[in-house]
C-alpha cells in the first residue's frame, strides 16, 4: 500500500500549500477521494471551505464544475436540459454542471428541496436522467458541498436522504494564531492558489480508488462496525439511527485511512478516528437530547467510548505469513 500512501501524501502536500494548518481535514478530503465518496464541509464563512474544494480540483487532472446554489435555481439548472435544434430538427441535450468529475456544490442548503433532489440520483447512482434518457457520469465523480450552519434565513435544511449520501461531514474551524499569521504572509503578494499545479493524473486516481477496495477488513472489524451503527439505532438519545449505508461508508473509509497510513489492513483505530465524520450526520437527535444541548457528534463519541474494542490479529493472511 506504499503507492496509495505516496499518492495521498502527494495530494495532501499540494493542498497544504493553500490550506494552512488543517492536516486532519485535508486527510478526510483525500479519504473521500479514495472512496469516491461525497463530502459535506459545514462551517462558518471565511475559513476556506470553497478554497479547499477548488484546490483539490486543481491538484487533480479532472474536470471541475461549480454550482452556486440559490433559492430560485431549478433542477434543470443542475442536471441539464433538452433543447430543440431547428437546424437538425431534433432535441439535443445540454449537460448541466453536475456532469463533471469534481463538483463544488456551494451553499447547497440555499437551494429548494426540489432542486436538492436533483442531486440524489447523481450522488448515489452516478448517473443523471433527463427526459427519460440516462446519462452516465464520468469517473471519478465526487461532490464537495459546503453549507453555513449559522445562517438560517433563506436556507432549506438538507433532508435525511440527502445527508445519508455524503460519505463524510467535516468542519475546518478557525486556524491557530501562528497559522493565521502564516496565511497573512502567504497571501501578501498573491494567493498560493494561483501557483497551484495539477500533480496527479486521472489513471493514478482510478488506480488508487481500485486499490483501496482491496484493503483487508477482518471479521472482527466488520462486526465492530456493525455494532457501532446498531447502537446508534438503539440509543435513547437518537430518534433515527444510522442506516446500513453508514456501515458500508465506515468500512470503506476505514480502508482508505488504512491505506493512507501505509497499511493493507484496517485497525479499530481507523474506525474510531472516522466514526464521527461518517456517522454523526446520519443520525437524528431526539427532542429530549436536543433540549439538553446534546449534539450528534457527542452522541457518536459516547457510543464509540462505550463500545468494547475488539482484539486479535487484524492483518491479512499474506501479512501474517510475511511476519513469521
Amino acid at each position: 500500500m506504499a503507492d496509495i500512501k505516496a499518492f495521498s501524501e502527494h495530494v495532501i502536500g499540494n493542498l497544504e500549500k493553500v490550506i494552512v494548518g488543517k492536516r486532519q481535514s485535508i486527510e478526510l478530503i483525500v479519504i473521500g477521494l479514495l472512496c469516491q465518496g461525497h463530502v459535506l464541509i459545514e462551517d462558518v464563512p471565511g475559513v476556506g471551505k470553497t478554497m479547499l474544494a477548488r484546490s483539490l480540483a486543481r491538484s487533480l487532472d479532472c474536470t471541475f464544475n461549480r454550482i452556486q446554489f440559490t433559492p430560485d435555481m431549478l433542477p434543470s439548472d443542475v442536471t441539464g436540459v433538452s433543447i430543440y435544434n431547428q437546424q437538425k430538427n431534433k432535441f439535443e441535450f445540454r449537460p448541466g454542471p453536475i456532469i463533471g468529475q469534481i463538483i463544488l456544490a456551494d451553499e447547497i442548503n440555499r437551494a429548494t428541496p426540489k432542486t436538492q433532489a436533483a442531486l440524489l440520483e447523481a450522488m448515489e447512482e452516478r448517473q443523471v436522467t433527463v427526459d427519460g434518457t440516462t446519462h452516465i457520469l464520468p469517473k471519478p465523480f465526487m461532490v464537495m458541498a459546503t453549507q453555513n450552519p449559522i445562517e438560517y434565513e433563506g436556507t432549506f435544511p438538507l433532508p435525511e436522504a440527502q445527508l445519508d449520501r455524503f460519505l463524510l461531514r467535516l468542519r475546518l474551524g478557525y486556524p491557530s494564531m501562528q497559522d493565521e499569521i502564516r496565511v497573512l504572509d502567504d497571501q501578501q503578494i498573491q494567493h498560493p492558489f494561483v501557483a497551484l499545479k495539477s500533480i496527479v493524473k486521472l489513471k493514478e486516481i482510478l488506480q488508487a480508488v481500485d486499490d483501496v477496495k482491496r484493503i483487508y477488513i477482518s471479521p472482527a472489524i466488520k462486526r465492530y462496525i456493525v455494532e457501532l451503527t446498531t447502537r446508534t439505532r438503539q440509543s435513547a438519545d437518537v430518534y433515527l439511527g444510522a442506516s446500513p449505508r453508514g456501515s458500508l461508508s465506515l468500512a470503506r473509509a476505514g480502508q482508505a485511512r488504512a491505506a493512507l497510513m501505509g497499511r493493507d489492513f484496517v485497525l479499530p483505530d481507523d474506525i474510531q478516528a472516522l466514526a464521527v465524520a461518517v456517522l454523526a450526520h446520519r443520525i437524528i437527535v431526539s427532542p429530549a437530547a436536543r433540549l439538553s444541548d446534546l449534539s450528534s457528534d457527542r452522541i457518536i463519541q459516547e457510543i464509540v467510548h462505550a463500545m468494547p474494542v475488539p482484539g486479535g490479529d487484524f492483518a491479512s493472511e499474506p501479512e501474517r505469513k510475511n511476519t513469521k
